[in-house]
C-alpha cells in the first residue's frame, strides 16, 4: 500500500513540477512583454516583476517534492564514505528526517502568515495591491506536500530498511552514484 502511494505521490510530484515551470515560462512571457512595451510603445503592463516573483516562489515550492523523488537536494555527503555501509541507510534516513524536520518548521511557519494574511486581509504594497493570501496559499501547499512527501519517502524508506532491502533503500534516499547522476544527464 505505501509503495503504491508513494508512486502516486511521485507522479503528482512530476505534475507539480511541470505545474511550476509552466509558471515560471509563462513569467518570462510576461517580463517579455513588458520589456518590448516599455521599449517601443512607452507603456507598462505593471505588476510584471510583483507577479513573476510570486511565480517563482510558488514554482519552487511545487519542484520540492519532485527534487526530493530525484534526490537533487543538495547535501553535503563528505563523511560519509567514512562511515561503513551499513550505517549509509541510517545516516541517509537521518538526513531525510532532519530536512523534513526544517520544512515542518517551515510549514507552520508559513501556516501562520497566510492566517495573519487572511485574517488581516493583508494586501502587497505595490500599485497592484495584490492580496497576500493568493500566492502564499499555492505557496504554502507546495511546501506541505514537500513535508508530505518526505514523511512517505521516510516511512518507505524505514519499511525497506527493516526488511533489509538496503539497495531499495539506497535508491530511494540515498545520494546517487557517479554512474546514476551520468545516466540522468544521458536520458
Amino acid at each position: 500500500m505505501l509503495d503504491r502511494l508513494l508512486n502516486k505521490t511521485r507522479t503528482l510530484s512530476l505534475w507539480l513540477t511541470w505545474l511550476g515551470g509552466t509558471l515560471i515560462v509563462l513569467s518570462a512571457f510576461l517580463v517579455t512583454a513588458e520589456v518590448f512595451l516599455r521599449k517601443f510603445f512607452n507603456f507598462s503592463i505593471g505588476g510584471a516583476d510583483e507577479i513573476s516573483g510570486y511565480a517563482f516562489g510558488v514554482a519552487t515550492a511545487l519542484a520540492l517534492s519532485h527534487a526530493l523523488f530525484e534526490r537533487a537536494h543538495i547535501r553535503v555527503d563528505a563523511l560519509l564514505g567514512v562511515f561503513p555501509k551499513m550505517m549509509h541507510s541510517v545516516i541517509n534516513l537521518f538526513g531525510m528526517i532532519m530536512l523534513i524536520g526544517f520544512a515542518s518548521v517551515v510549514v507552520f511557519n508559513v501556516w501562520s502568515m497566510v492566517g495573519d494574511s487572511l485574517e488581516n486581509g493583508s494586501r502587497s504594497i505595490t500599485p497592484m495591491r495584490v492580496p497576500l493570501a493568493l500566492p502564499q496559499i499555492p505557496w504554502l501547499l507546495g511546501w506541505m506536500f514537500f513535508v508530505f512527501s518526505g514523511a512517505l519517502i521516510g516511512l518507505v524508506a524505514i519499511k525497506r530498511m527493516i526488511s533489509g532491502d538496503i539497495a531499495g533503500t539506497q535508491d530511494l534516499i540515498g545520494v546517487k552514484s557517479l554512474d546514476e547522476q551520468i545516466e540522468d544527464e544521458t536520458v
